[in-house]
């Protein structure tokens, strides 16, 4: 793996502890801006990694591509394997009938997240790994105990399977996300993912005088190398 430590306002303190003997995990990744730091602390701890994109809630196509083609360019520049799973966004529209209305952080988002990390628990049963991680959790706009709930309720389908629960926040991870996004000048999303989310955020911005999202206009900026 070709990895290359940078500098950070908020430095890590120390390497991780892998849980497993085996050293390698299977990260399902939700975008580049959230699985930066992940993929880099990891890296940093020279724990082997292999991406698994599996995101069928992300609409509409274009917002899906743009996510996903970011993730590959940073995992290509990391040196990473990733694995571009299935877009079966019908699957999940059937999954999340009758919860259209519901918040977020709400029933429909425990499917959500039992949905993808199944997939990669059944990817990681299948392709030789004891342990699964996700980006997910980093970002402080989710339930990060929902999350968790989702990721061991997944690996308890498949023996010998366990989720990586690192709090991925702590120890100044959610302000490194940040600088590394700007850094790669990342696609900055303006939404969760799926259509109720874009929908939710609109309607919020209408009522608090703003645009409606415009899918693909947003990005990362890192002002100190665009002054320089």
């Amino acid at each position: 793996m070709s990895f290359q430590s940078h500098q950070y306002t908020t430095p890590r303190k120390e390497k991780l502890e892998f849980p497993h003997p085996s050293n390698k995990v299977l990260m399902h990744s939700c975008c580049a801006p959230c699985a930066g730091e992940l993929m880099e602390a990891i890296a940093e701890s020279g724990i082997e990694q292999t991406i698994f994109f599996y995101n069928p809630n992300i609409h509409p196509l274009k917002e899906y591509n743009i996510r996903k083609e970011e993730n590959i360019r940073y995992a290509e520049k990391l040196n990473i394997p990733f694995i571009d799973a299935d877009y079966d966004v019908q699957d999940w529209f059937a999954r999340a009938k009758g919860m259209e209305k519901d918040p977020e952080r709400g029933r429909r988002c425990s499917m959500c997240f039992d949905m993808r990390f199944l997939r990669t628990a059944l990817y990681a049963h299948e392709h030789g790994f004891n342990v699964i991680t996700s980006s997910l959790g980093i970002s402080r706009w989710k339930n990060m105990e929902q999350i968790n709930e989702s990721g061991h309720y997944a690996a308890s389908h498949y023996e010998g399977i366990q989720y990586w629960d690192y709090n991925w926040r702590k120890d100044g991870g959610g302000a490194r996300m940040y600088e590394i996004a700007k850094r790669e000048e990342f696609y900055a999303q303006q939404y969760c993912g799926c259509i109720y989310s874009l929908r939710d955020t609109n309607e919020w911005r209408e009522k608090n005088g703003r645009e409606k999202i415009a899918i693909g206009e947003t990005w990362y900026e890192d002002k100190l190398k665009n002054n320089a």
